[in-house]
């Protein structure tokens, strides 16, 4: 290297450092018990949270105080009119995530929105082609795609290591930590849109969707049990995937303590994972040594360090929006775990399988 090269270099180097670092403002539309994932996410990724958004006075202010946020609106529509944030993430009642999406991707910021992505499917694709026009990122928070097991599980399927997966068994269930009374927001379909078949179910029809590939046909059953009223609180769905493969979501308001987990079985192989006891650990079971017998198998185990799944996506929605990986979990992705929960309803009325391509276009009333 010469020396005007090296001078150049150093030049550059010395430029790079001075030059500050460009932090993204990120809001939040909604400060409900979820949106303290998304501020921890948030921090977590090195992004500042610089303005939040909810239409009850007390608890905004309780939120803006407890995480020093000094812009404040009861009105998303504001929030944009002010600008100075780069993207938001709409923790607000899912009626509300169409409006806000839309405003976000006429005033150029980034979307992260909970889930459901909408009640309606035409609605969502509204969502969708919005986003796309504004050339902004739309994520959904179905969270459990940046869960270090099932991150690692998709590595070890994608390198064939199960060989073909013929059934695929995921569980979300818990019992309100023993309330004896469902939160109000989730006690109607009015207020929820559905029972744990769409709370916990829609995480779950992602996931399927995620491990397994594309769903064909559902067949539910549910029923309520334990909260009284007019919402489903225990759920199963069977599933068939395009490929062949076969799969059940369990779902359950009713389940004493808190369970997630996945069960992916293949030819050649076999993934567990359950919070259920214990330290949460991912067995993967195969048979690469000689000898093994029905019971006894290879066994690797992993362990995970680090964020847990919010904050992972949040880190992942910022490096797709800075352009440094493909955005995880698309407004695609979101609108067919719903299309998937419709179906599934749509079964349990029936009592009888339903092709995903009957799917009605909104939840029942």
């Amino acid at each position: 290297m010469s020396d005007a090269q090296r001078s150049a270099a150093a030049t550059a180097a010395a430029l790079a450092h001075e030059a500050p670092e460009t932090v993204l403002r990120a809001a939040i539309i909604g400060v409900g018990g979820i949106s303290q994932a998304h501020h921890a996410g948030y921090l977590a990724a090195g992004a500042d949270v610089v303005a939040l958004v909810d239409p009850h006075p007390r608890g905004l202010a309780a939120r803006a105080q407890a995480w020093g946020v000094e812009r404040t609106y009861s009105d998303f529509r504001a929030l944009f009119a002010d600008g100075d944030v780069d993207l938001v993430s709409i923790c607000a009642p899912t009626s509300v995530h169409a409006p806000a999406t839309l405003a976000a991707a006429a005033a150029g910021v980034h979307v992260l929105c909970e889930k459901p992505l909408a009640l309606d499917l035409d609605q969502g694709r509204t969502m969708i082609d919005a986003c796309r026009a504004a050339g902004v990122v739309l994520m959904v928070n179905h969270q459990l795609r940046s869960h270090g097991a099932v991150a690692l599980a998709q590595r070890i399927l994608e390198r064939g290591d199960l060989g073909d997966v013929t059934h695929v068994r995921l569980r979300q269930a818990h019992d309100w930590a023993g309330a004896a009374e469902v939160r109000p927001s989730f006690a109607t379909r009015a207020s929820s849109g559905g029972g744990t078949l769409l709370d916990n179910g829609c995480h779950l029809m992602d996931l399927a969707r995620y491990i397994g590939g594309d769903v064909d046909e559902v067949y539910a059953r549910t029923a309520t049990r334990k909260f009284a009223g007019e919402l489903e609180d225990t759920a199963h769905v069977s599933l068939r995937f395009v490929s062949g493969a076969i799969g059940t979501v369990e779902v359950a308001w009713t389940a004493t303590g808190w369970e997630e987990g996945f069960w992916i079985y293949g030819t050649q192989g076999a993934l567990e994972y359950t919070n259920r006891s214990g330290t949460p650990v991912l067995r993967h079971a195969f048979r690469a040594s000689p000898g093994t017998t029905w019971g006894d198998t290879d066994v690797s185990e992993h362990r995970f360090a680090g964020d847990a799944p919010h904050a992972r996506h949040v880190r992942a929605f910022l490096s797709a929006v800075a352009g440094e990986r493909s955005v995880l979990c698309s407004g695609e992705d979101g609108l067919e775990a719903v299309r998937l929960i419709m179906a599934a309803y749509e079964s349990a009325e029936r009592n009888a399988p339903v092709a995903v391509h009957e799917a009605p276009t909104t939840l029942p009333v």
